[in-house]
């Protein structure tokens, strides 16, 4: 679209009670604020629509590069961020040299027990979203479910799990693709989230840990405050970790954060986690007991901060300082050591 088009669309949404995505708005939703906020993120965004075109210039291949990498960490543009993910994640490629794949995994046998487990899931998949309502005309709930089951079929080993309904979710609202969606997912579950979803959810015990481990270094107050009133990470953050931010940042930050996930792996997940949570240690800490902490820890993903996204993503690439993915690595074999002899 144009770029009046561009600006007159996003007009139109401000004031919608639908964002663009399909989402219905809460009812307290801040629209003033929030127009104070998109009104300087769209020149931002129309500039970085510029740039991202003359990156792809209609060749639609894109190298890795710290370019690239840059680039994606100020966002993609809608228009290309199914591209975009697909050909940085290996999902492209994936899918290239598997031709018909997800279409004969649809139509090969099926296993009952997965396919109820799934069918249960569907209306409680984003019931504030209007396009995956009964109602609407297509109803992307057909689209999610062919993904879920094709993914059940694919991948044995993890089947179905609640929270992959939600990924799939998003996949399908940002590619409109059923194939891609798949391969995304496989992208994600099979080779960027290391064992999050597999029955035993190893690799997202794991992970929570290090979470743990690593709060304890960069913001050793809060971790005091978990251990002295015995609270678990797992409570506070397992969604975090198994939504992917889903439904609890705002959609247009989940989408940045998701594009540098594609891009450099699970890393992205800690840095967003330790900013929420060192951004608002002052707050996290006039906690006095059990039940405060977690209420603090729900109230921290709300407010300008996250729905700020631009500078909510520059935030999470400064504020937790360097991250690398040996620290990680290493942390990652002592929390799973750790896990495991917990049973």
């Amino acid at each position: 679209p144009s770029r009046a088009g561009r600006a007159g669309k996003a007009e139109f949404f401000l004031f919608c009670r639908v964002d663009p995505y399909g989402f219905e708005r809460p009812e307290d939703f801040d629209y003033a604020s929030y127009e104070a906020f998109f009104s300087r993120y769209l020149v931002v965004l129309t500039r970085r629509a510029i740039k991202w075109s003359k990156l792809l210039k209609g060749n639609n291949s894109i190298q890795k590069s710290l370019k690239v990498k840059r680039y994606i960490r100020k966002g993609i543009p809608n228009e290309h961020r199914a591209l975009v993910w697909m050909i940085v994640s290996g999902a492209q490629t994936n899918m290239e040299q598997n031709p018909g794949y997800y279409h004969r995994l649809l139509e090969g046998e099926k296993n009952a027990k997965l396919l109820e487990a799934i069918k249960t899931d569907m209306n409680r998949t984003f019931p504030d979203n209007v396009k995956f309502r009964k109602t609407a005309d297509p109803c992307l709930q057909h689209a999610l479910y062919n993904v879920l089951v094709a993914y059940g079929h694919h991948n044995k080993a993890v089947g179905y799990c609640q929270g992959m309904n939600f990924i799939a979710g998003y996949l399908i609202l940002i590619t409109k693709n059923e194939e891609e969606s798949f391969w995304l997912l496989d992208a994600l579950i099979g080779r960027i989230l290391p064992d999050y979803y597999s029955p035993a959810m190893l690799g997202l015990k794991t992970d929570q840990e290090v979470l743990g481990e690593l709060v304890k270094m960069k913001v050793p107050a809060v971790a005091e405050l978990m251990e002295r009133h015995g609270v678990m990470w797992t409570l506070v953050v397992s969604r975090w970790f198994i939504c992917l931010f889903i439904d609890i940042l705002p959609v247009e930050t989940v989408l940045r954060i998701w594009d540098c996930l594609f891009y450099e792996g699970s890393k992205i997940i800690f840095r967003v986690a330790l900013t929420l949570i060192k951004q608002n240690q002052a707050f996290i800490l006039e906690a006095t007991n059990f039940p405060d902490i977690c209420d603090k820890f729900k109230q921290i993903t709300k407010g300008t901060f996250v729905t700020e996204c631009h500078s909510f993503m520059q935030k999470i690439f400064a504020d937790p300082g360097s991250l690398s993915m040996a620290t990680i690595n290493k942390l990652r074999e002592t929390c799973r050591e750790k896990v495991l002899s917990q049973g």
